[in-house]
C-alpha cells in the first residue's frame, strides 16, 4: 500500500482525509504539533471554482499518471493565492486539479467548461504540483483498503470490549492479506482489482462437487456459471507457481 512517487516535498508522515467545508477541525493544527504533514480533500464551492476558472493559461501545468507520465487531458494549479486560508495552519496550500471526464462520465453541477475540478490542501512543500497531487491521489488506496477491511469484517465486531476482538482483528487482517496474494498471484483482468463483495459472488461461493477417481482428483462446476473459466484459469495460474522450498 505504500506506494509513493518521488517527490520533493518534505520528509515525514503525512496524513490523508476529507475535510468540511469552513474552518478545519483539530486535526490539522493536531498534525502540526505532532509533526505531521496532512493531505486533504477540499470542497469545490463557488468561490473555488470561480479562482480557478479566473487562472491564466499558463498557470495549469501537465498532471501526472500513475506511473509518474504526464496524462493527456489534465492539468494541475496552485490556488493558495486566490482563496482565503486564513483559518488553516500557515503554510496551508490549496491544489487543485481539472481534467477532460472520460467519455460517458456524468458531469457534476460543479464541473465547468465541460472540465472536472478537485482540489486539496496541504502543508507539505515542493516546487512539483503535479507530483504532490499524484501523491495525494495514489494515497486513497489506503482508504480502499480501510473501507475493504471494514466490509471483510472489521465493522461487525462480536465482543464489546476490545481486548476480546483482538483475535476477530487478526483473522479480518489474515482474510485480508489472501485476498491481496489472490488478485497479485492468480487472478486478472477486471478479478484483479475486484472488491470482496464481487469475489464472493463470482469465485469463492460457486457450488461445485469434487471427485477423486484413479488417483486423481476432479472439481465439477455448474455448467451454467458465468466464470466457470475465470475460475478454472485462476486453479492454472495456482498450479503453475513455484513450489516455496
Amino acid at each position: 500500500m505504500r506506494s509513493y512517487p518521488k517527490t520533493r516535498a518534505r520528509a515525514g508522515p503525512s496524513w490523508r482525509g476529507q475535510t468540511p467545508p469552513g474552518r478545519p477541525t483539530a486535526s490539522p493544527p493536531r498534525c502540526a504539533s505532532e509533526k505531521l504533514r496532512f493531505s486533504l480533500g477540499y470542497p469545490v464551492k463557488e468561490h473555488v471554482g470561480a479562482a480557478a476558472l479566473a487562472l491564466p493559461a499558463r498557470r495549469w501545468k501537465p498532471a501526472l499518471d500513475a506511473g509518474g507520465q504526464p496524462r493527456e487531458g489534465a492539468w494541475v494549479a496552485e490556488l493558495t493565492d486566490r482563496v482565503d486560508l486564513s483559518g488553516w495552519p500557515e503554510g496551508t496550500r490549496l491544489i487543485c486539479r481539472k481534467e477532460r471526464p472520460h467519455p460517458g462520465a456524468q458531469l457534476r453541477f460543479t464541473d465547468v467548461d465541460g472540465h472536472r475540478y478537485q482540489c486539496f490542501i496541504t502543508d507539505q512543500a515542493g516546487r512539483s504540483l503535479a507530483r504532490l497531487e499524484l501523491r495525494h491521489r495514489l494515497h486513497a488506496r489506503v482508504e480502499d483498503r480501510v473501507q475493504e477491511v471494514t466490509e471483510l469484517g472489521l465493522g461487525r465486531l462480536p465482543f464489546q470490549v476490545l481486548e476480546a476482538n483482538e483475535a476477530w482483528f487478526e483473522l479480518v487482517l489474515l482474510a485480508q492479506d489472501l485476498l491481496a496474494w489472490l488478485r497479485a498471484l492468480v487472478l486478472d483482468g477486471e478479478l484483479s482489482v475486484a472488491k470482496p463483495k464481487r469475489l464472493r459472488h463470482r469465485l469463492l461461493h460457486v457450488a461445485g462437487r469434487l471427485t477423486r477417481s484413479g488417483r486423481r482428483r476432479t472439481l465439477h462446476l455448474p455448467r451454467a456459471w458465468p466464470w466457470a473459466q475465470e475460475l478454472i484459469a485462476a486453479f492454472a495460474r495456482l498450479r503453475a507457481l513455484a513450489t516455496p522450498g
